[in-house]
């Protein structure tokens, strides 16, 4: 039997995620440009050392994920097309898993726990994603 605290818990969980995922973009998007959050005061692996070097000196990757985080973040926080913002922050969010699992493991429960809000959004909004993944159009 579902009780009336569980049904409350199911009304407010989708828009408690998306404004968890949104503050999350839109904070670290940000600091990507104005550089407020403290830096870790010991220096990361090698190869997350070189993957950061290469994305700032590539001249536009690095500031097009974090305009990218940005962006997504606001469309996030102010519920304005949202399936399209989980949509442009997926590879984002794949790249982010990806490299604390193989370079950075320290932030590997950070990146998992945005991965969980991200499919858990994702499926939410399953009914949106339908016609977008039909074989034949």
């Amino acid at each position: 039997m579902i009780t009336k605290t569980a049904i409350n818990a199911l009304t407010w969980a989708p828009t408690a995620a998306r404004i968890l995922l949104g503050l999350v973009f839109f904070v670290f998007g940000l600091d990507g440009f104005l550089h407020f959050v403290p830096q870790p005061t010991t220096p990361p692996p090698a190869g997350a050392m070189a993957l950061g070097f290469a994305l700032v000196k590539s001249g536009y990757l690095f500031q097009l994920i974090k305009g990218t985080e940005v962006v997504v973040g606001a469309l996030l926080l102010c519920n304005r097309l949202v399936p399209l913002a989980l949509a442009l922050i997926a590879p984002v969010i794949v790249n982010i898993v990806a490299f604390h699992a193989f370079l950075a493991p320290e932030g590997l429960s950070i990146a998992l726990g945005v991965l969980v809000l991200e499919v858990y959004l994702a499926w939410h909004y399953r009914a949106v994603y339908r016609p977008m993944l039909a074989v034949r159009a």
